[in-house]
């Protein structure tokens, strides 16, 4: 039977959803708070998380999107709100279905069993939790940067920038490709504003920014994080 991860700051909701998914068989595991929840998925294969949009820390939507860096594991977001705009931000940063407190056990079920349906012709991925490239340090749980022994810290499109590139290691990305990626479609001609993020994450992450080793640039065609020899 699947094994769950619920993670919800209201202990009222975190008790009912366990209790009536144990009731259908489920393996069930709990936490407080994303910071929790990021750490047990690390350590722990699950075939599906429900995760509560409104939490202390880090909230729901950076939860899911933090998750998203190294799983593909399925994802239903947990709702007080259920306004449109919160239904369909929590589906762009990765989530698979979402409920709408509160609701009843019979609609949690079924919602489980529908996610849990479509995803089993699907295999679930689980990368390195950890991205190393020479000295370069990338915690995709945490949102952490590091350079040897010490934290870097980074705005969040450089941080966006940074992990596009881990996860196209060895490929040319040309700067339409980022700049769609990174900033949106509307963006993908504005080769200014790539070249400033480029030259800013350099002087962040290389140890000699006028001859990088994590971003190397391609002329004519793009920018390339090197797979290591």
């Amino acid at each position: 039977m699947a094994n769950i991860l619920i993670v919800d700051d209201e202990l009222l909701y975190q008790r009912l959803v366990k209790v009536n998914l144990e009731q259908e068989g489920y393996e069930v595991y709990t936490a407080g708070d994303g910071e929790s929840a990021l750490d047990i998925i690390t350590d722990k294969n699950f075939d599906l998380v429900i995760l509560d949009l409104m939490m202390p820390g880090i909230d729901g939507f950076e939860t899911c999107l933090r998750i998203r860096q190294f799983s593909t594991i399925p994802i239903i977001m947990l709702t007080a709100k259920g306004e449109e705009e919160d239904r369909v931000k929590g589906l762009n940063v990765g989530a698979d279905d979402y409920i709408v407190k509160p609701f009843s056990a019979t609609e949690l079920i079924a919602r489980v069993k529908a996610v849990l349906r479509r995803a089993r012709s699907i295999e679930t991925v689980y990368q390195s939790r950890y991205f190393i490239h020479k000295s370069l340090k990338i915690d995709f749980a945490k949102a952490e940067i590091w350079k040897e022994d010490k934290q870097i810290y980074l705005s969040a499109t450089e941080y966006r920038l940074l992990i596009h590139f881990a996860h196209n290691i060895g490929n040319v990305l040309s700067a339409k490709d980022l700049l769609a990626t990174v900033w949106g479609d509307s963006y993908k001609n504005d080769k200014e504003i790539l070249w400033v993020s480029i030259a800013r994450l350099r002087q962040k992450i290389e140890d000699q920014p006028n001859r990088p080793r994590h971003i190397v640039t391609r002329a004519g065609l793009g920018y390339i994080m090197p797979a290591e020899d």
